[in-house]
């Protein structure tokens, strides 16, 4: 535990990648083989599930340190990141644990499972007490999530290539998918032959966005054109007979959507297609609120299937007959990939839009809308089908987002070293009888002078308090950007924005200026 949290605290004070790297394959060279694939795991963000609720944590953390849980909470407000704030509240006067990550992680899982919440806190208590300030912190992060030290699965692929003396693109597939420390060994992990696990999906190929200008598209000959759908990224497998569904998060999602696992069957073994389930009624492909009602259900009822009927459109074929063809061309690998669905419903092609120039282009992403698409897909038909972004191969041409101006109306203090200023806001609209009525919440967009300036406004114009939220002085208008809007019976507006963020502080404009909450529904599309 002491060789992680030496990692982990390295890490974490660098902004570096080589040295981020480097550090890992430190920590690799000295490690025990249990010790690094736990570590592995921990990093690559894959779920452990929590041993008990935050509000255990806070009561255990209190009566442990004597410290009144009011005052506990206070100062979590001061503080900002929970599992730091645990950790500071007992002395500083152990030397630490000998217990090693693997050992620990043992543990965890046993007494993750058990049905006795004293026994629990007797276990975490007893490790707060032997370990030292910041092993606590690390062990805090194990039980709460939410590690933030800047390792992408492509560093820590980077890593292990270099400590293996192996390809990075295999060790990235080696760790996809779903794969348990307790029942596999850091060697057995990684001399896998190809495909030994038959549901394993491949790393998944992603794109650079273009933004302003297709200045990046020199020989526009060279590029292939298709339509951004905005739904769930995936891959279907289908290998010995059984389909697999994987999302781009690498979760198992096959028995989420049975009527696409039904048609994959059709496909001949050996075949990985790379592409987006989308809802699909008829020939018309549905906003993605329409998919949502699909998500999070352990079984789907027939209801459910004939009202959102979905469908996985193809873009990339990363195996044929068994065989990896993601380092052929795009335009062979696409056009074996239009062979193979020629007889299957539900699974088909995305189609390759027919352009002559810049122009064309940008008429097709202007339209993109009408067809419930979210921009454009720009790929070198000479590309092969990398892990991870490459910059040159793949581009995305999104549509800009949609735009309200709203009014802020409650805020909160933020984490980290934003934790002793108010940077996570509520914004409002106005309803039809003039009220306002809160649909948005944002916290990024603006500078960190911006972010000081709305903070002493907060300081100075609240109107109540509850708890670590402050309701302000409804003064401040703000242009709020987001990818999406659908109706919601969840919130009091009535509508459900995705991806919020602030886009520019409209200090040119009134409160009494800002949209109207029928101005929002006016932009869902049905």
């Amino acid at each position: 535990m002491k060789l992680f949290t030496q990692l982990i605290t390295k890490l974490d004070r660098t902004t570096s990648i080589n040295n981020k790297v480097k550090q890992f394959c430190l920590y690799l060279d000295s490690a025990g083989d249990n010790d690094k694939l736990w570590a592995t795991y921990i990093l690559s963000k894959k779920k452990i599930g929590r041993i008990a609720n935050t509000s255990n944590l806070r009561e255990w953390a209190a009566d442990a340190s004597g410290v009144p849980l009011w005052l506990l909470e206070e100062s979590y407000y001061v503080v900002g990141d929970l599992a730091e704030t645990l950790a500071l509240l007992l002395p500083d006067e152990m030397n630490g644990s000998e217990i090693t990550l693997h050992d620990l992680m043992k543990d965890l899982l046993h007494i993750k499972d058990l049905e006795d919440i004293e026994e629990k806190k007797k276990w975490v208590t007893n490790q707060w007490l032997n370990f030292s300030q910041m092993e606590r912190f690390v062990f805090n992060k194990l039980l709460t999530g939410g590690w933030r030290v800047g390792m992408s699965q492509k560093l820590i692929a980077r890593s292990l290539a270099r400590h293996l003396g192996k390809e990075e693109s295999y060790i990235l597939y080696c760790l996809s998918g779903k794969w348990d420390p307790g029942s596999i060994s850091f060697e057995d992990l990684f001399q896998q032959s190809i495909n030994a696990d038959d549901s394993k999906p491949y790393p998944f190929c992603l794109a650079y966005a273009l933004k302003d200008s297709t200045s990046e598209i020199v020989d526009i000959n060279q590029w292939q054109a298709e339509y951004k759908w905005d739904g769930i990224r995936g891959q279907i497998i289908k290998r010995s007979e059984t389909v697999f569904i994987w999302s781009r998060g690498q979760e198992l999602i096959t028995n989420q959507f049975p009527e696409i696992q039904e048609e994959a069957k059709k496909l001949p073994n050996g075949t990985v297609l790379d592409g987006e389930i989308l809802v699909i009624k008829g020939d018309e492909i549905k906003p993605f609120h329409h998919l949502q009602k699909r998500l999070g259900r352990k079984k789907v009822s027939k209801n459910i299937m004939v009202k959102h009927p979905v469908a996985f459109i193809a873009f990339d074929l990363l195996e044929l007959n068994g065989n990896d063809i993601r380092n052929e061309k795009l335009s062979k690998r696409f056009f074996e990939l239009n062979k193979i669905l020629k007889n299957i419903e539900r699974i088909t092609a995305n189609k390759a839009l027919a352009f002559k120039t810049i122009d064309d282009l940008t008429l097709f992403r202007k339209n993109a809308r009408s067809v419930n698409a979210e921009g454009l897909m720009l790929k070198d038909q000479k590309s092969i089908y990398h892990s991870g972004r490459k910059k040159g191969s793949w581009y995305k041409w999104k549509l800009d987002p949609y735009t309200i101006d709203a009014v802020l109306i409650y805020a909160q203090s933020g984490h980290g070293r934003r934790a002793n200023l108010f940077t996570d806001y509520t914004f409002a609209v106005w309803s039809d009888d003039r009220q306002l009525v809160p649909v948005a919440k944002a916290y990024s967009g603006l500078t960190d002078l911006e972010f000081r300036e709305v903070s002493s406004y907060v300081m100075s114009n609240t109107i109540e308090r509850f708890g670590p939220v402050r309701s302000v002085h409804p003064n401040l208008v703000f242009e709020i950007a987001f990818e999406g809007i659908s109706p919601s019976n969840r919130h009091k507006s009535g509508v459900a924005v995705r991806f919020p963020r602030i886009h520019r502080w409209r200090k040119d404009k009134k409160p009494e200026q800002a949209d109207t909450l029928q101005q929002m529904k006016d932009l869902i599309s049905e």
